[in-house]
Order: C-alpha cells, then structure tokens, then sequence
C-alpha cells in the first residue's frame, strides 16, 4: 500500500508497463511484412515509445535527486532505486538496439551528460570575483575550439554537398541527353 501512495513507485510502475508494451510490440513486429507502410508506421510507434520510456527514465532518475524531506529514503533504498532505474534504462538501451536506434544510444556523447548544472557548480565554488572570471574565460576559449572544430565539419558537409549537387546535374544533363537523343 506504501508503494501505491509513493510517486516515484508509481512513476516507475509505469515505466515498467511501458517498456513491457515495448517488448509485445517488438516481438508482434516479426509478423508484419519486412517492408511497407504498415511496418514502417510500427516501427515509428516503437521508436516513439522508446523515446517517452527514456524520457520517464530521466525523470525517475531526477525525482531520486530531488526527494522531498517528508520522505527519506535509506541509502540502501536509494541505491536499490537507482539499480531498478539503471537495469531499465539497460533495458531500453537494448530494444533500441534491436532496432537499430544507434543515435538513441549514444545521445550523451552528442549532448554531452545531463549533470552539466552540477559540474558547473562544483567548478565555481569558492571563486573570487577574478578566479570566476578567469574560469568564463577558461570555459569561453573551450567554446571557441568547439566552434572551430563544428565549422571545419559543417564546411566539409558544405563541401560534399556541393560536389554531389554537380554530380546531379551532370546525371541530369546525361538522362536528358540519353532522352533526346532516343526519341
């Protein structure tokens, strides 16, 4: 009865089902065709679905952040959660998998990790008014390479596009020759 009255729990009940309806609907997904339209509209709820698991799991994973004072938990209690958390998430990681949500898996390393704030905060504490500022300026010289680095790959992409645009226009002049000259 203590479960049902604790947000978290049911939180995580409901993470729970969800990733249970994920599991049905990968194993009904060997029935349909290997491709169509109907598949492909199955695989997009999956992947959808996975996604809103992800997002419940985040969120458990702050609410055990950011338990209210009225109810503590044991240190014993909180590790159990964060493992209950931890094996769902490597739950979802693998279903992801199997459909081939490579990017989904690797959304940190592209985002970076969600406890930026908290990094942040420990980097500041106990600054000076010039020791923070040093600091901006530390973090600002790191942003400036990470735009340098992310210029030099959009000016590659720029690149390749702009040579696959004249290949395309050097097969469109080609089909249409091809077409003139059989008719």
């Amino acid at each position: 009865m203590a479960a049902s009255r604790d947000p978290w729990m049911r939180e995580y009940n409901e993470a729970v089902k969800l990733a249970d309806d994920i599991t049905d609907m990968i194993s009904e997904k060997s029935s349909f065709p290997t491709t169509g339209q109907e598949t492909q509209r199955h695989s997009s709820a999956i992947r959808r679905k996975i996604t809103i698991l992800s997002t419940r799991l985040d969120s458990l994973e702050s609410l055990l952040s950011k338990l209210p004072a009225k109810q503590p938990l044991t240190q014993k209690e909180m590790n159990r959660r964060k493992d209950m958390v931890a094996n769902l998430r490597s739950k979802v990681n693998q279903m992801a998998s199997t459909l081939n949500m490579s990017n989904f898996t690797k959304r940190d390393s592209l985002l970076g990790p969600e406890s930026k704030s908290v990094e942040a905060m420990s980097r500041t504490a106990g600054l000076d008014n010039a020791g923070f500022v040093g600091l901006q300026c530390q973090i600002m010289k790191e942003q400036d390479e990470d735009l340098e680095k992310l210029e030099e790959t959009v000016i590659s992409a720029k690149h390749i596009a702009l040579a696959v645009n004249e290949e395309l226009d050097l097969h469109t002049r080609l089909i249409v020759r091809v077409l003139f000259l059989s008719h």
